[in-house]
């Protein structure tokens, strides 16, 4: 079978299960999403496992918590929430909001979320009543593939169609390519190819732009709080998230502190200018990100780079003075490496972590750890990224948490700054179109040109 006819197997079978599903009732619909999210909750454990033997990235017990969790508070924020037929009425201003499917959804999910990215985008794309069509990494695929038959027996369970959720067993870049510009639109969270791939397949897409967590602690700021939530976020699923910080800005008067907070969480600090350059050197050979690097531990890089740290050491700590173009350090590290440098002014601060963003990483995420709501305000307006975080940790509060209201998600849209269609965190409504009944309302007063115009 030609890949074109073989793919389009998969779509077919797709819009008859999504034209059945179309029809059913805001409680089927949510009968059907928990029952998908509830069955990759329960199987967390053995996904993880997976995940980890067939990629060999990441660490096993984060990857349990990062299936588990995902899919709970995505749960929590999806259920009760209407999303189908008349979602809203604005009386005051005639409209009525209807909501209605694309279709049929594309996923193009990485090498690092087999499982946390398919069912998120599995659960956002039923709760606006389509089907998702998954074309997996191929290094991950066999992890994707379990993960879509615990999805699908949970639909046959509760009486919905198994078609509304598929996978390619077997992908392959052209395979994956055609899902892109055959499906009706596309989720991809792959690497920026996949990304810009999506974009240029003539449908609709949402993809995220490369990730570079800047970590901004100001003067006020607790920094034995901060220093166990930078070390809890920068080894994270051993570092492979967007939203692990990446850059740590700190007062040159609290910079020594800092580091040794720093160290007595577990990271090994590397300053020496020779040392220094010998990480840059194995992390950024061609000043490209070193792939045998990503997702490997802190004594597995730093012996990369000819450097002894204690076989324990949960991340590397580098110190940087230089930013952006300058310095490759500075640039996203997939893996538990962090930067560190210090700063005199809060404005300083504030343009050493823009340069580092205009250089990778805008339009994705910030951390700011202050209580000065002057500080906080100053950097929302000048840095160049769609969600600051502030007093949290950057890889579990970034993508949604319990205590903030970012939309819990798998894919995080960076704006045009990223060449992406979304600015914010991808959600169900992103994945429904919505019609708008406009009723006019008679008794409206027409303002003269005098109340238009006039000053």
């Amino acid at each position: 079978m030609e890949p074109r006819e073989y793919v389009q197997s998969y779509i077919d079978r797709a819009r008859v299960a999504q034209a059945e599903f179309e029809n059913y009732s805001q409680e089927q619909v949510d009968k059907a999403v928990r029952a998908i999210g509830k069955a990759v909750f329960d199987a967390a454990e053995p996904l993880a496992r997976l995940a980890v033997d067939e990629t060999r990235m990441g660490k096993y017990e984060d990857k349990i918590a990062k299936n588990a969790g995902k899919t709970k508070i995505t749960w929590y924020r999806l259920k009760g929430v209407k999303s189908r037929g008349i979602i809203a009425r604005h009386d005051e201003i005639g409209i009525i909001e209807v909501a209605k499917p694309i279709g049929v959804i594309g996923c193009i999910p990485p090498t690092t979320n087999p499982t946390m990215t398919p069912v998120h985008n599995a659960m956002c794309a039923l709760k606006g009543g389509n089907a998702l069509l998954i074309s997996p990494h191929p290094r991950a695929k066999k992890t994707g593939v379990e993960t879509v038959r615990l999805m699908r027996e949970a639909l046959q369970a509760v009486g919905a169609p198994v078609d509304l959720i598929q996978i390619i067993p077997d992908p392959t870049v052209e395979i994956s390519g055609l899902v892109m510009s055959m499906c009706d639109a596309t989720i991809a969270t792959g690497g920026p190819g996949m990304v810009k791939a999506a974009y240029s397949s003539g449908k609709p897409s949402y993809g995220v732009g490369a990730g570079n967590v800047q970590t901004l602690v100001d003067l006020d700021a607790d920094l034995e709080l901060s220093a166990k939530q930078i070390a809890k976020s920068r080894t994270y699923d051993n570092g492979v998230l967007c939203t692990c910080e990446q850059c740590v800005h700190v007062h040159k008067t609290q910079y020594d502190k800092m580091v040794e907070l720093l160290k007595a969480e577990g990271a090994a600090y590397i300053s020496k200018p020779e040392e220094v350059d010998a990480m840059r050197a194995a992390l950024f050979p061609n000043g490209m990100i070193n792939k045998v690097c990503v997702g490997a531990s802190a004594h597995f890089i730093a012996a990369q780079a000819g450097i002894e740290v204690p076989e324990d050491a949960k991340f590397l700590m580098i110190r940087i003075e230089k930013y952006g173009k300058e310095e490759f350090l500075a640039k996203e590290k997939l893996c538990p490496v962090i930067c560190i440098t210090e700063y005199e002014t809060w404005e300083e601060a504030v343009a050493n972590a823009k340069t580092n963003l205009l250089n990778e990483g805008a339009g994705h995420s910030t951390v700011v750890r202050s209580f000065n709501k002057e500080h906080i305000d100053y950097a929302g307006e000048q840095l160049p990224v769609s969600r600051i975080g502030v007093n949290m940790i950057g890889s579990s509060g970034l993508g949604g948490s319990y205590d903030n209201g970012l939309n819990p998600t798998a894919t995080l849209g960076c704006g045009s700054w990223g060449n992406n269609s979304i600015s914010e965190n991808l959600w169900w409504h992103h994945l429904v179109n919505i019609a708008r009944i406009a009723i006019t309302i008679p008794e409206t007063k027409i303002p003269t040109d005098e109340e238009v115009w006039g000053e």
